[in-house]
């Protein structure tokens, strides 16, 4: 992912071997994978990874550390380990009807549509497609707009987007958020694309008929994100998309075998000047490190990690920070 792409070059610059292991048959992570090309064309990664390739950097692909290859071969093997491979844990909704087909993460959904576009393989998963089908995408950030635009050029019947939080006013307050994020209403291009949006609403129960999802059984929620009861109201679906958030990294596997000190919430701890986890030899950085966030803050944290490795090996630095 970007975090491990803007580390592995950093430490390429400064000169040192970098072998960068990547578990899907391309580099990109959540950019390649889990952002729609209709958002981001592919040939920007490609590009990036040509030029890294050409300044001595080694992808190894299809290689999923902790499954294919175990973390203790490359502890023993390499100099220094940055464990860059982000949140990917999802929330999921454990609400009767939760094992009816047709519930999916939308991080199930959305790489298959990416993988059809660039012609990869699916590797005989089972298809999640939209086409026809009334579509409810349950959660209002970035990924749920990725379904709501991917649905729709898929050929969905319908598109309802609903979120647990209130609807937030039109305009910020300027006075009491600046110089914080303000608190509004946005519409992404995929929501102007079509969608019917809802919120304060939360999901009760999905309901469907010889095991396949029909409908889900919603409510008003209040402030404290319950059902208020007498508010009940159905909703036709044929597909639904869990668009949640990250409860951060897949602990089983690479990071449990590591067994590295983690965080209150699950991640992999390291602070943000040295980078070293509890492993002397293992540094983290990006949403493994930090949890969910945004790309920049991704970017931000490889080349500050590179710098530490680099660092940490040598002595001293004339990267960035």
């Amino acid at each position: 992912g970007p975090s491990g792409l803007a580390c592995a070059q950093q430490l390429a610059r400064a000169g040192h071997d970098v072998n960068v292991y990547e578990k899907n048959g391309k580099a990109g992570g959540l950019m390649r994978y889990g952002i729609p090309d209709f958002k981001m064309e592919k040939r920007h990664i490609d590009r990036r990874v040509a030029q890294m390739q050409a300044e001595g950097v080694t992808f190894h692909y299809g290689v999923h550390v902790g499954r294919d290859v175990a973390i203790a071969d490359l502890e023993a093997q390499y100099d220094a380990v940055a464990l860059a491979g982000g949140a990917e844990k999802p929330r999921d909704l454990p609400i009767p009807g939760r094992e009816l087909d047709g519930i999916h993460f939308a991080m199930d959904f959305l790489p298959q549509q990416n993988r059809r576009v660039s012609e990869e393989p699916l590797d005989n998963v089972k298809p999640i497609l939209a086409g026809g089908k009334h579509v409810v995408v349950i959660g209002g950030g970035d990924t749920g707009s990725d379904c709501i635009g991917t649905s729709n050029r898929q050929g969905a019947l319908s598109v309802t987007q609903i979120e647990i939080m209130p609807m937030p006013p039109e305009h910020e307050n300027k006075e009491l958020t600046w110089p914080l994020w303000p608190l509004k209403l946005r519409t992404s291009s995929s929501q102007e694309e079509g969608v019917v949006r809802d919120f304060a609403v939360a999901t009760v129960r999905f309901e469907g008929e010889n095991g396949q999802v029909k409908r889900l059984i919603c409510a008003r929620a209040d402030s404290k994100f319950q059902a208020i009861p007498g508010t009940e109201f159905e909703l036709k679906a044929d597909l639904v998309l869990l668009a949640m958030g990250f409860l951060g990294p897949v602990q089983e596997g690479m990071v449990k075998d590591l067994g590295v000190e983690l965080d209150k919430r699950g991640n992999v701890f390291a602070d943000t000047f040295k980078y070293q986890t509890s492993r002397s030899k293992v540094f983290s950085c990006g949403d493994m490190r930090r949890g969910q966030s945004l790309v920049v803050w991704a970017i931000r944290e490889g080349r500050q990690c590179a710098r530490a490795i680099d660092l940490s090996l040598m002595g001293r630095t004339a990267l960035p920070r």
